[in-house]
């Protein structure tokens, strides 16, 4: 029987190669959509899954109630860290760490700048990254202990063991190396190249030492290792009020815990709650897939029941010699599932082609494990669900025929199926219709945030990192650098123009005792204004002129709009305890998230408060020959450290990163889907086309022009467009609503894209419906009619 079953669907499959084709090509693309797409999902579902106690690691993050909301930090104070020990039975391990930026790391004649982290000696045992050297629980003991990962162990040392060598840091000191990290994991919250002590940090930086006991400093990132899950709120509602406890009583500030498990997809909050980030897209996606899938099937259950008719006195014959509905039923599923086993194959084949292209589109090194059981069991239900979806209705419908009434000819197969098909064409264009709206808007805005007022100018603006040689030798470097003719200005910050690396309340004259507002903070020196490019409003800027200067403050266009100073020049705003004179205000710089409004920031002259040098590059057609110069005189005077520099306008363009590669994503798979729709739409006109040979005949006997025929069969297909857009646009409207509505800088969705888009598809649909009633209605009438 099974042999009988599968000749039988080889034979319609040679017998009607074109429609074999079209389903199988259009359920292959399906697939592979579905497969990369879900490749992307589960990368993203695996962050930080591998550690072994992920499911009682935690963050620590702070609830501060202030400017009439809860705003959610992920930095805690330093006295944390040691508190959270006693506080709560539950806790059986803490952790701090923090962000060690790149160092240079010298071992003989081999130096690296890479990245670092520095981290308590609790780190590697509660974040178990495997340790292929040393011994966990004393790796991080020593002050001068280094743990570096296997790649970095292979550049210092190549095939010798690093285990207690010595590497320079930063020519400045010497660390001994206690262990050796397997590479860390893509799919890993922490990214590092190698890890420093925290009572190193303290050794290293006074202000680090000094807010051992502050409890007003918010820099610091901790975690906590609990002994059951269950325990979470339990541990929450006990530390809670830590902070008011220990004298933060400005403001009211509350501790939380943060799941390891959440890190990667739920890390935005609103008002205190968690608001989506990487799960949004997560699910966009998800759904994406299904919709391309679903089209596909739609394809195979719409040319399965339109070719009815061939396949009628084949179900009429089997009935008639004793087959039950039941075995007809499983025949016609096992041909689905059949097809589906071979789309599947054909996908395979694609994405493991595409993979490469793919994996720089998403920016990840994605595989397919075909060693993983989970692997299977996707690709096992990834078949039986196209198989069934797609088999189902067919399935059925043949089933049903009474075998008395089609071997007799008394029934018009493929008539009762016309409604099912005509709601599964309008499925497929209103899915359609859905992803080419989604896919403009996204564009749209895009570009629509891409055209903000930065505040600045990017061109030729570069930043060098600071180091401990460039800030000795800072006024050397920048009149160098002027001198060149290459360079028009030079100044050094806390940050780059492009981030926002500190924060801190200001009071101003008459500012209501309840009311906290958090600053952008901005330390500098001269000429930061005139090497940015910003735009000085009101005032003038830091000048050497002005001695007093160090006690004074600018503030920008946001500012002034929260402090609502009719006078503001010349007035002492209070800060860190002291007061400072406002001399200038500028305008609003667009330094964060560019989906964000301009924060309200201020910029005070603390040189030594330094961590890049920005340098404004002369315009010319030589840029190379300028960044040569400016490589040689930093050469001189920074000789150990690799000369790296980045471009403003590229780092500003790293902040699109995601939602770039959502708009790509989404018009890859809309052309997809629409290509998929198209492929269906073909294959069931042809049909339509030739099922209505006679029909078309003796109307053009009766005079019926070409233009007319055409019409006439474009006019149904067209109608079922003009429907799918009603469905589908409200709806669009509203889900693009809601995707929108996660950025406060955002695009009004344009009235147009609803017309165009349903102008689109029509004209889609009526070319690919015309092409095949434009061949019925020139063909020769004394064909089709010649048996009549």
């Amino acid at each position: 029987m099974f042999k009988n079953y599968l000749l039988v669907t080889l034979r319609n499959l040679r017998k009607n190669a074109t429609y074999s084709f079209i389903n199988i090509a259009g359920l292959s693309i399906g697939i592979v959509c579905s497969i990369l797409i879900m490749l992307w999902v589960f990368d993203e579902l695996s962050f930080d899954k591998f550690q072994p106690k992920a499911t009682r690691l935690y963050q620590v993050w702070v609830n501060a109630h202030f400017d009439g909301k809860v705003n959610s930090w992920t930095s805690v104070p330093q006295p944390t860290y040691e508190a959270l020990k006693t506080e709560d039975s539950n806790i059986i391990n803490t952790a701090i760490t923090d962000w060690g930026g790149n160092h240079l790391y010298t071992v003989g004649e081999n130096r690296i700048y890479k990245e670092a982290y520095y981290a308590s000696e609790e780190f590697l045992e509660m974040f178990q990254f495997p340790l292929l050297k040393g011994d966990v629980s004393t790796v991080m003991d020593d002050p001068a202990s280094l743990v570096i990962t296997e790649s970095m162990a292979r550049t210092l040392f190549g095939d010798e063991d690093p285990i207690n060598q010595t590497v320079r840091i930063n020519n400045a000191h010497d660390l001994k190396v206690t262990g050796v990290l397997k590479d860390i994991p893509k799919n890993s919250s922490f990214q590092f190249d190698c890890l420093m002590t925290w009572k190193m940090k303290i050794i290293a930086e006074d202000w680090v030492k000094r807010s051992q006991t502050q409890w007003g400093n918010y820099s610091f990132q901790v975690f906590v290792e609990l002994n059951d899950p269950a325990n979470e709120t339990n541990v929450e509602n006990s530390i809670r009020d830590l902070l008011f406890r220990k004298g933060e009583t400005d403001m009211k500030r509350e501790f939380f815990l943060h799941p390891m498990l959440r890190w990667r997809l739920h890390s935005n909050f609103e008002n205190g709650q968690e608001s989506g980030g990487m799960v949004d897209y997560v699910q966009m996606f998800t759904i994406i897939a299904a919709f391309i899938l679903v089209i596909a099937c739609i394809n195979f259950m719409n040319l399965a029941t339109a070719r009815s008719e061939r396949r009628a006195r084949e179900v009429g014959i089997r009935k008639s010699v004793g087959s039950r509905r039941h075995e007809l039923i499983f025949q016609f599923m096992g041909e689905s599932v059949f097809l589906a086993v071979l789309a599947f194959t054909i996908a395979i084949l694609l994405a493991q082609l595409l993979l490469p292209f793919y994996n720089q589109l998403v920016d990840k090194q994605l595989i397919i494990d075909y060693a993983s059981p989970q692997f299977w069991i996707f690709a096992g239900s990834l078949i039986v669900f196209t198989g069934l979806v797609s088999g189902s209705y067919p399935a059925l419908y043949l089933s049903s025929f009474q075998p008395v009434k089609v071997l007799k000819g008394k029934i018009q197969v493929g008539k009762s199926a016309s409604l099912p098909r005509r709601i599964l064409v309008t499925l497929q264009f209103g899915f359609s219709i859905l992803l080419i709206i989604g896919t403009i808007v996204i564009y749209w805005q895009i570009n629509f945030v891409k055209a903000r007022d930065l505040g600045y100018d990017q061109e030729n603006l570069i930043t060098v990192e600071y180091t401990a040689e460039v800030g000795q030798n800072y006024r050397a470097i920048k009149q160098e650098l002027l001198n060149s003719g290459v360079v028009s200005s030079v100044c050094k910050s806390n940050s780059p123009i492009t981030e926002i690396w500190s924060n801190n309340f200001l009071g101003w004259p008459g500012k209501p005792e309840e009311q906290k507002v958090i600053f952008t903070t901005i330390s500098t020196e001269y000429d930061y204004t005139k090497t940015m490019g910003i735009k000085i409003l009101e005032g003038r800027d830091f000048s050497e002129d002005h001695k007093s200067d160090t006690a004074a403050i600018i503030v920008n266009k946001a500012a002034i709009d929260v402090m609502g100073l009719k006078d503001p020049i010349g007035q002492q705003l209070d800060l860190w305890g002291g007061k400072r004179e406002l001399i200038g205000i500028v305008d609003n710089v667009l330094m964060g998230s560019p989906y964000q409004p301009v924060k309200p920031m201020f910029m005070v002259l603390i040189p030594e408060w330094a961590s890049a040098v920005t340098i404004r590059l002369e315009k010319t057609e030589n840029l190379q020959g300028s960044l040569k110069k400016v490589e040689e005189i930093f050469k001189k005077y920074n000789p150990a450290y690799p000369f790296e520099y980045e471009f403003a306008d590229v780092e500003f363009a790293k902040k699109f990163t995601t939602i770039n590669m959502t708009s790509h994503l989404a018009g890859l798979f809309a052309s997809l889907a629409i290509f998929i729709t198209g492929l269906g739409l073909f294959g069931l006109a042809a049909f339509m086309a030739e099922q209505r040979t006679k029909e078309i005949g003796i109307r053009k006997v009766m005079g019926a022009s070409v233009m007319s025929l055409v019409t006439l069969m474009s006019r149904d297909f067209s109608r079922l467009v003009l429907i799918a857009f009603l469905i589908s646009s409200p709806i669009a409207w509203w889900l693009l609503n809601q995707f929108l509505m996660r950025f406060p800088v955002r695009v009004g969705i344009p009235w147009w894209v609803f017309p165009v888009t349903g102008v689109i598809a029509l004209v889609f649909a009526s070319v690919i419906v015309s092409t095949q009633a434009l061949r019925a209605a020139q063909a020769n009438p004394a064909v089709s009619l010649r048996n009549e």
